[in-house]
């Protein structure tokens, strides 16, 4: 992730107005993180501090965080030091990942001391350094020991030193002819590559977005750079620099048609081109808020959703067999009208067939030719029984292709809805969502009724849209809330939407009996591909009709109508402006 020296100086200089505020809370929600709550003149503000390898990072919050109910000791042991303290200040050594928060406060003999806490963002080697007034740790939030380093360990009572560092070039200080003097002297290679071997605290993200400019979009390498290019290199990166000391910065998160989140920077990121999209936050703080905890969010949903998503996989594949082996059996009941045929010539024929026979050739008077065809016998059984066989296969055939027809039917029917609730849970976003679609699996007979203690969590609205045009646009979030949607309350003029033969929710334009302009039909038609299983294809259909000509069949599962006097919509799935028009 881009979370670089560049992008923590812009974090820095967010953090410097609540200097002056006083601790008023701290809290662990997790192993690796903490978050410290500052009473200052504008409020009550969280800085929130990560050491995980993964998500290391520090910056101001708004998010809601659940905290334990028993803090864990390194929570205690901040509390000990740091209440009631004040921040007095915010560094950061060059563009180093690491931010010092120095805090104002009273030891236990009561003298006034400077505590600091060392925020090292560095990957994987991230951790929580807590630093009293003598330059000692205190204690760390990961302990690295002997085993783990050798270089630099991390224990309480140690002198706090920093991580080893190479002298490498600041771009907010240097000149430009230290610029192109370092590209000259570097080892060739790709562009990009060599500027984060000269620069300190820049990602291979920020490095690609100056290549790209320089290079107007075409790769260069470092010892064929070319006058101009040169040229449009150190103008990007002074316009970079004064964009991050004046604040002027364009905090960009990128992600794909599908949603995924994949990166960010604090400038506009024009090298994705049309394969991701971008979106931009008011502060760096925002941005980082926003792209972890929704990054994060989609983890933990996937993560509590994997036993549902294991047996709707176990139930598809299931069902996906029975219905091949129904199909096989109903092929062999093709030959049926043969037996009814065999029938039909044995009980003609009865005065020339003998018990004991174990075949009869018989002339097939149906043909106009009248071929004569061998039918096979029971030695055991009369003429006449031996016709009553052939009528009974035929009978049991005829009755066996009626059922096995009716079964595929249902099958497919199954499949259909095992595929609409899989789809439904690759888009839930929150436990309400997935707890609902449990609910849902139980109430079929899917999954075996649990003893869970209390009454379940009161299901959360349909999602909310406001078109262009002032309409507002309502989406199911699961089969039982489509249908709660579109028969009980969708009025007779509301226009009701769904993806041609692809699984998704069901949308709903309340139209309060006006006539919506096909810009909104166009929206909620967008609204609808997003939130199906075509979200990633190039052109989706998408059927609208009137409400009132939605019904559903009898006995149909949840989320399962029919509806006619329709017409179709070719849209482009949107994700931007989905998310745009999203009350």
């Amino acid at each position: 992730m881009a979370l670089d020296g560049a992008f923590l100086y812009a974090v820095k200089n967010e953090l410097l107005p609540l200097v002056g505020g006083r601790v008023e809370k701290i809290h662990q929600p997790s192993r690796e993180e903490i978050i410290i709550s500052l009473r200052t003149r504008q409020g009550s503000r969280k800085i929130f501090i990560s050491a995980n390898a993964g998500s290391a990072r520090v910056h101001i919050t708004e998010n809601p965080v659940d905290n334990p109910q028993t803090p864990p000791m390194f929570c205690m042991l901040l509390r000990k030091h740091l209440g009631s303290g004040k921040l007095i200040d915010v560094r950061q050594d060059g563009l180093e990942r690491i931010l010092f928060l120095d805090f104002e406060c009273v030891n236990e003999l009561g003298d006034i001391v400077t505590v600091t806490i060392a925020c090292e963002i560095m990957g994987r080697c991230s951790n929580l350094v807590l630093i009293n007034h003598e330059g000692k740790i205190l204690d760390s939030i990961k302990r690295v020991d002997e085993e783990m380093s050798r270089e630099r360990m991390v224990l309480p009572g140690m002198r706090y030193t920093l991580p080893p560092r190479s002298e490498r070039l600041n771009f907010l200080t240097c000149e430009p002819e230290q610029i192109a003097e370092a590209l000259k002297v570097a080892a060739p290679a790709e562009l990009s590559k060599v500027l984060i071997r000269i620069f300190e605290g820049i990602s291979p993200i920020l490095a690609r977005e100056w290549t790209f400019f320089a290079g107007r979009g075409v790769h260069i390498q470092s010892d064929e750079i070319k006058a101009d290019q040169l040229d449009r290199l150190l103008f990007i990166i002074k316009r970079t620099k004064e964009q991050l000391t004046e604040g002027s910065c364009c905090f960009s998160a990128a992600s794909t048609r599908e949603g995924m989140l994949k990166d960010f920077s604090f400038i506009r990121l024009s090298q994705f081109g049309t394969l991701m999209y971008t979106k931009e936050l008011s502060s760096a703080s925002e941005l980082l808020d926003y792209f972890y905890f929704e990054r994060d969010r989609a983890a933990r949903t996937k993560q509590r959703a994997n036993d549902l998503f294991k047996l709707l996989m176990n139930l598809t594949e299931r069902t996906t067999r029975r219905i091949a082996v129904q199909r096989e059996e109903l092929s062999a009941c093709a030959d049926r009208d043969k037996y009814k045929l065999c029938g039909d010539l044995i009980s003609a024929n009865m005065y020339r067939i003998q018990k004991g026979d174990s075949k009869a050739l018989l002339e097939n008077f149906y043909d106009e030719n009248c071929p004569q065809i061998e039918i096979k016998l029971d030695v055991r059984k009369t003429p006449s029984q031996n016709a009553q066989y052939y009528y009974n296969e035929y009978k049991k055939a005829v009755t066996a292709e009626q059922k096995l027809t009716e079964q595929i039917e249902k099958g497919e029917e199954e499949l259909q809805y095992l595929d609409s609730v899989f789809d439904a849970l690759t888009r839930a976003v929150s436990e309400n969502d997935i707890i609902q679609l449990r609910l849902e699996l139980q109430e079929q007979g899917y999954i075996r009724s649990g003893t869970r203690k209390g009454k379940p969590p009161k299901a959360l609205p349909p999602i909310e849209y406001k078109s262009s045009d002032g309409f507002t646009i309502l989406v199911g979030r699961n089969n039982v809330q489509n249908d709660k949607l579109s028969l009980k309350f969708a009025e007779k003029s509301d226009i009701w939407l769904h993806t041609q033969a692809i699984t998704g929710s069901h949308v709903l334009i309340l139209t309060d009996g006006v006539t919506p302009p096909d810009r909104t039909i166009e929206e909620a038609a967008v609204i609808a591909a997003v939130n199906s299983r075509g979200k990633s294809s190039n052109l989706v259909p998408v059927d609208y009709c009137l409400a009132k000509f939605v019904k559903k069949p009898s006995g149909a599962k949840p989320g399962k109508v029919i509806f006619t006097n329709y017409s179709t919509a070719f849209v482009k799935p949107d994700t931007e402006l989905e998310q745009k028009l999203r009350v």
